[in-house]
């Protein structure tokens, strides 16, 4: 009985230490983690600092997403053989001069993706990766320094495609006007003398016109989260049918060395190819009779697109 008991009480000792030392280890884990909290914050305030120094900083980050499949037999489905695939790449890279009395910021957003479907059963579909996602646009901004805040500042932004139609349309816009940095992260374009040049091969839709060209970019490092908001506004002084705007935004949360988990989404607004595209797919000959596009009957709907995925940054 007595041994019974000592083992009882050893036991229970037993216990008692592992889940004191268990409640000590948490609590070290704790006091690290806060260390390690500390340590990036002191490292992300550095990084402000050294970005604030004259001189070209470099930097880019962006999401690759993919997405493989394949079945066989899977009667379950409507299609029990096929194989497909959605694979997308984002680059958001920048390069930027910051002097006494001037800057210079170039910046860049590709989104390219393709997918896939084929249906192993019916030899005459497409069973190619085709284009799906096609975005690039390029921007170069030149200010000369009024005060610490405002700059007198040229414009230069050139948006298309890349795998389909490049420069079909193509859009350049060249500006002039002020630039406003009320903080670091925030830089406002406003250039109330821009010229928006339309390259095309359908002439009798997309026009070249004056305007004003308004310009907003926000980036911001939060800790292991990066964040990138950029919208970009044509107002033309001919039509409001030849006007157009895009807003871009982009998430990246870094996991591990650089790699994390990526979102991007974007907006456009364009009724020059909403038109485009409605004359593409109108045909007189159909019946019943179809309504010939133009831009006053013209369902000029919102244009959107996402993608989510590993995310890279450096």
């Amino acid at each position: 009985m007595k041994k019974t008991l000592l083992i009882c009480a050893l036991f229970m000792g037993f216990i008692s230490l592992n889940a004191q030392t268990k409640e000590e280890l948490e609590a070290l884990k704790s006091q690290k983690e806060d260390s390690i909290s500390a340590l990036q914050s002191e490292v992300d305030a550095l990084k402000k600092q050294i970005e604030k120094f004259p001189g070209w900083h470099y930097g880019a980050f962006g999401t690759i997403g993919a997405n493989l499949s394949e079945f066989n037999n899977w009667y379950a489905q409507g299609t029990p053989n096929n194989s497909a695939g959605n694979v997308t790449i984002t680059v958001n890279p920048f390069a930027k001069l910051n002097r006494e009395k001037y800057f210079w910021y170039n910046t860049a957003n590709i989104n390219l993706s393709w997918v896939k479907f084929d249906d192993k059963d019916d030899p005459t579909d497409d069973d190619s990766y085709r284009q799906a996602t096609d975005v690039f646009t390029l921007t170069s901004l030149y200010g000369y320094k009024i005060s610490k805040t405002l700059a007198a500042s040229t414009l230069g932004e050139y948006r298309t495609t890349l795998l389909n139609n490049f420069n079909d349309p193509g859009y350049l816009d060249l500006g002039i006007g002020v630039t406003w940095t009320p903080i670091s992260d925030l830089v406002v374009v406003i250039h109330p003398l821009n010229y928006n040049i339309v390259f095309s091969d359908e002439s009798t839709v997309f026009d070249s016109s004056l305007g004003a060209k308004i310009v907003a970019n926000y980036s911001k490092s939060i800790g292991k989260l990066k964040l990138k908001s950029n919208l970009s506004m044509f107002q033309s002084y001919k039509s409001s049918d030849l006007s157009n705007w895009t807003w871009t935004n982009t998430f990246a949360y870094e996991v591990w060395k650089g790699i994390g988990l990526g979102f991007e989404f974007g907006l456009r607004d364009n009724k020059q190819e909403a038109l485009n595209f409605a004359l593409d797919n109108y045909d007189p000959t159909a019946i019943p009779a179809q309504t010939e596009p133009t831009f006053d009957n013209v369902d000029n709907d919102l244009q959107t697109y996402w993608t989510f995925g590993l995310s890279y940054a450096f």
